[in-house]
């Protein structure tokens, strides 16, 4: 979503918030305040139409774009200690990932793949040469020589 807000020149709004405006304020502050709340307006818009009926709930209440993406943002990130627990899951998953037999290697690199985007999320990445690695690694031995064959070639 942040790109979409990025897109729509949205994100300032959403990560800041509307600016108060002083009694004092000009003209030009006036306007830029109206400004500022029909970009919040917006963002909220969008946010709204982007959410399932499940989450649209955790959010209705929010008045402002900033106070709809910090529920999300709190239900979403998670807290940090579930994130760790989370993490150590995955790596211990990624570690004894191994080819199967039966599993073709497109189904076999999505697996590998999928795994590595869930750390992502998590805050953990990989390097695309750790990927290959560790699909090279994890092959059936029936790709042995093809394995042999491109760690030659990369030499």
């Amino acid at each position: 979503m942040r790109v979409l807000f990025d897109y729509l020149e949205l994100w300032d709004v959403v990560e800041s918030g509307v600016f108060a405006l002083a009694d004092n304020a000009t003209k030009a502050q006036r306007v830029a305040h109206c400004d500022q709340k029909k970009k919040d307006k917006k963002a909220l818009y969008v946010i709204n139409q982007g959410m399932n009926d499940e989450t649209f709930e955790h959010i209705e209440g929010a008045t402002t774009a900033s106070e709809a993406w910090i529920i999300l943002s709190t239900n979403y990130k998670g807290d940090d200690k579930i994130k760790r627990v989370c993490l150590q899951t995955l790596r211990r998953q990624y570690e004894l990932l191994q080819m199967e037999t039966t599993e073709t290697i497109d189904v076999y690199i999505n697996k590998v793949l999928a795994l590595t985007n869930q750390m992502k999320t998590n805050g953990e990445t990989h390097s695309e040469q750790a990927k290959v690695e560790k699909i090279l690694r994890s092959l059936t031995p029936r790709f042995e020589h093809v394995v042999v064959a491109i760690e030659d070639a990369h030499n």
